[in-house]
Protein backbone atom coordinates (compact mmCIF):
# COMPACT_ATOMS: atom_id res chain seq x y z
CA UNK A 1 0.00 0.00 0.00
CA UNK A 2 1.34 3.25 -1.21
CA UNK A 3 2.09 5.34 1.77
CA UNK A 4 3.41 8.77 1.00
CA UNK A 5 4.81 9.58 4.21
CA UNK A 6 7.31 6.86 3.92
CA UNK A 7 10.17 7.80 1.68
CA UNK A 8 11.95 4.97 -0.15
CA UNK A 9 14.30 4.64 -2.87
CA UNK A 10 17.56 2.82 -4.09
CA UNK A 11 19.14 3.46 -0.15
CA UNK A 12 17.47 0.71 0.83
CA UNK A 13 20.00 -1.12 -1.34
CA UNK A 14 23.05 1.16 0.49
CA UNK A 15 21.26 -0.18 4.04
CA UNK A 16 21.32 -3.76 3.28
CA UNK A 17 24.97 -3.77 2.67
CA UNK A 18 26.29 -1.82 5.11
CA UNK A 19 24.11 -3.34 7.46
CA UNK A 20 25.69 -7.08 6.13
CA UNK A 21 29.19 -5.68 6.36
CA UNK A 22 28.85 -4.27 10.06
CA UNK A 23 27.18 -7.59 10.55
CA UNK A 24 30.25 -9.27 9.03
CA UNK A 25 32.66 -7.30 12.08
CA UNK A 26 30.43 -7.08 15.14
CA UNK A 27 29.28 -11.06 14.62
CA UNK A 28 25.68 -10.22 14.93
CA UNK A 29 22.69 -11.27 12.33
CA UNK A 30 22.59 -9.30 9.55
CA UNK A 31 18.58 -8.99 9.77
CA UNK A 32 19.17 -7.79 13.78
CA UNK A 33 21.31 -4.87 12.23
CA UNK A 34 20.06 -2.19 11.01
CA UNK A 35 22.58 0.60 9.66
CA UNK A 36 20.74 4.18 8.58
CA UNK A 37 21.91 5.53 5.54
CA UNK A 38 21.83 8.79 3.89
CA UNK A 39 23.16 10.75 0.70
CA UNK A 40 23.29 9.39 -2.66
CA UNK A 41 23.73 6.22 -4.10
CA UNK A 42 27.12 6.86 -5.36
CA UNK A 43 30.34 6.46 -3.67
CA UNK A 44 31.22 9.13 -1.35
CA UNK A 45 27.54 10.28 -1.71
CA UNK A 46 26.91 7.27 0.60
CA UNK A 47 26.63 7.66 4.28
CA UNK A 48 26.47 5.14 6.60
CA UNK A 49 25.30 6.09 10.08
CA UNK A 50 27.40 3.64 12.14
CA UNK A 51 26.94 5.60 15.13
CA UNK A 52 23.28 4.80 15.06
CA UNK A 53 23.31 1.62 14.86
CA UNK A 54 23.43 -0.78 17.97
CA UNK A 55 26.39 -2.72 16.54
CA UNK A 56 28.13 0.22 16.00
CA UNK A 57 30.24 0.57 18.29
CA UNK A 58 31.67 -3.15 17.02
CA UNK A 59 34.34 -1.02 14.84
CA UNK A 60 36.85 1.10 15.91
CA UNK A 61 38.63 4.25 14.80
CA UNK A 62 41.08 4.31 12.12
CA UNK A 63 41.81 1.61 9.50
CA UNK A 64 39.16 -0.73 10.25
CA UNK A 65 36.44 2.09 10.40
CA UNK A 66 37.91 3.53 7.17
CA UNK A 67 37.70 0.20 5.32
CA UNK A 68 34.35 -0.53 6.33
CA UNK A 69 32.89 3.08 5.37
CA UNK A 70 35.11 2.48 2.45
CA UNK A 71 33.45 -1.26 1.57
CA UNK A 72 29.83 -0.12 1.89
CA UNK A 73 30.47 3.11 -0.40
CA UNK A 74 31.59 0.87 -2.83
CA UNK A 75 30.23 -2.41 -2.29
CA UNK A 76 28.61 -2.51 -5.93
CA UNK A 77 31.80 -2.49 -7.41
CA UNK A 78 33.57 -5.68 -5.54
CA UNK A 79 30.22 -7.68 -7.29
CA UNK A 80 31.12 -5.90 -10.47
CA UNK A 81 34.75 -6.85 -10.22
CA UNK A 82 33.67 -10.43 -9.42
CA UNK A 83 31.31 -10.56 -12.03
CA UNK A 84 34.68 -9.45 -14.27
CA UNK A 85 32.16 -6.98 -15.85
CA UNK A 86 29.28 -9.36 -17.23
CA UNK A 87 26.66 -7.79 -14.34
CA UNK A 88 25.96 -6.08 -11.60
CA UNK A 89 24.48 -7.13 -7.79
CA UNK A 90 21.23 -7.80 -9.10
CA UNK A 91 20.52 -10.21 -6.13
CA UNK A 92 21.13 -7.56 -3.53
CA UNK A 93 18.88 -5.23 -5.36
CA UNK A 94 15.62 -7.93 -5.23
CA UNK A 95 16.85 -9.05 -1.39
CA UNK A 96 16.55 -5.17 -0.65
CA UNK A 97 13.44 -4.99 -2.61
CA UNK A 98 12.11 -7.49 -0.96
CA UNK A 99 13.32 -6.15 2.73
CA UNK A 100 11.80 -2.99 1.93
CA UNK A 101 8.19 -4.45 0.96
CA UNK A 102 8.33 -6.65 3.74
CA UNK A 103 9.17 -3.54 6.35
Amino acid sequence: VYDPKRVFGVTSLDIVRASTFLSGIAGSKPADTNVPVIGGHSGVTIVPLLSQAQQGSAVSAGEQYEKLIHRIQFGGDEVVKAKDGAGSATLSMAYAGAVFADG
